[in-house]
């Protein structure tokens, strides 16, 4: 009896791509799959869109429920160097440097996207340059920068939750942008005490280690680094601009 024909086996079928929308989504609920796709198409302008415009209603919100003068004057009492300063000045002059202050607090809030925009280009050239020449990453920069585009898409949601406690009536004494909100065991102190130690608690922030942990993820998903290496590369580094960051936070405060 003549033996039955094999049948080829069929190709495993790839990956369909990722919409813009798809990709967001999935940062949240399945990683992989977006920073997996960021190697067919390493496009970052989605993420970075939604992150601008909910930016700037939580400024708008910010100035119509707290006001950028009561902002500035927070700002203030969290440098007591400068607040000092300020104090001893004579009135009119005291006057004329805050509204300054707060023209300027306002401009800068408004413009916040366009700033962190540089810093995440900062930040995907120092990851990039590691996991490039020091883990061995087949890996370019354009893809590097998307992942930390993508992985940043939690600070999004912190920054609702911040726009909701101020429409829900926080009290704008207790608001500052630096820690709008209580996800990390530096907002329940006052950074005057100690700036340093301020700054060390802030950075342990709950939407933080999570876009740390995307971070991670989406450099074990686009390139053969094992994935213990890319945390702690990620994590490293953190722990570096962090340490430099609440250094210099307290020696200029």
């Amino acid at each position: 009896m003549a033996a039955a024909p094999v049948l080829p086996a069929s190709p495993t079928p790839e990956s369909a791509p990722l919409s813009q929308g798809a990709r967001i989504v999935n940062t949240f609920i399945a990683p992989s799959k977006t920073f997996t796709d960021l190697r067919r198409s390493a496009s970052w302008w989605a993420p970075f869109l939604l992150m601008v415009i909910i930016s700037t209603a939580f400024v708008y919100t910010v100035d119509q429920k707290i006001g950028f003068r009561k902002v500035t004057e927070n700002q203030l009492a969290m440098s007591p160097k400068q607040s000092a300063q300020l104090d001893n000045l004579p009135a009119d002059q005291r006057d004329q440097q805050m509204r300054q202050r707060t023209i300027g607090t306002k401009f800068v809030s408004y413009l916040f996207p366009a700033i962190t925009l540089i810093i995440w280009l900062i930040i995907a050239a120092v990851l990039f340059a590691t996991f490039k020449f020091a883990a061995g990453a087949d890996i370019t920069f354009k893809v590097s920068f998307a992942i930390v585009l993508f992985a940043a898409l939690p600070g999004a949601l912190k920054t609702l939750l911040a726009m909701a406690s101020v429409l829900a009536g926080m009290s704008p004494d207790s608001f500052s942008f630096q820690n709008p909100v209580a996800t990390n065991p530096g907002y329940f102190m006052n950074p005057a005490d100690n700036v340093f130690l301020y700054s060390i608690l802030s950075s342990l922030d709950i939407f933080l280690i999570w876009t740390l942990v995307l971070t991670a993820i989406g450099f074990t998903c686009v390139s053969k680094v094992k994935r213990g290496a890319a945390f702690g590369i990620v994590f490293g580094w953190w722990a570096v601009f962090t340490l430099a960051g609440a250094g210099l936070g307290a020696m200029f405060s």
